[in-house]
């Protein structure tokens, strides 16, 4: 797995969005194999995801930040045309755990995920808040492969056979 933050103000020290998906990544006994923290820029966003993608042992990235309205907000823009297949459910998911935490304003994130080659990457605002509702009770299931029914487990090469 790979965390990546998309901030123009951010950085390893003051991340507490990337970290918080870090820890819940360690704790829930993930490895993880990359972070990052790139500006809030279609190319530099891009480079990244396609660093990553070109290496088989990440096969999850969860990238914080770049999902609002604001003029700086690109992370859609930079990774949707990479998509072969969008998960519509993830964003469903999301803004219905999201409503109990920040009400209506839920529709101001644009967060989604989808696969890109045998990879999945997820898009989640950048605040902490925001990150914790996407992992605690959506995405800690959706990683872990005795979560029935079948875990995002069977869609990874490596682990295809777990949910067959």
């Amino acid at each position: 797995m790979a965390v990546l933050t998309i901030s123009d103000t951010r950085t390893l020290e003051t991340d507490t969005s990337g970290q918080l998906l870090v820890d819940r990544l360690g704790a829930a006994g993930h490895h993880l194999h990359a972070r990052a923290i790139v500006r809030d820029d279609i190319d530099a966003i891009r480079s990244q995801l396609r660093e990553w993608l070109d290496r088989p042992e990440i096969e999850i990235i969860l990238a914080s930040g770049g999902t609002g309205f604001s003029p700086r907000d690109n992370t859609p823009e930079a990774v949707k045309p990479l998509l072969r297949r969008e998960m519509d459910g993830f964003s469903i998911a999301f803004h219905r755990k999201s409503m109990t935490t920040v009400g209506v304003a839920t529709m101001q994130s644009r967060a989604f995920a989808g696969q890109a080659g045998d990879a999945f990457i997820f898009c989640i605002p950048g605040s902490t808040g925001a990150c914790r509702d996407a992992w605690d009770g959506l995405l800690e299931l959706e990683f872990d492969s005795r979560h029935k029914p079948c875990s995002i487990a069977g869609a990874l090469p490596r682990l295809r056979d777990i949910c067959a």
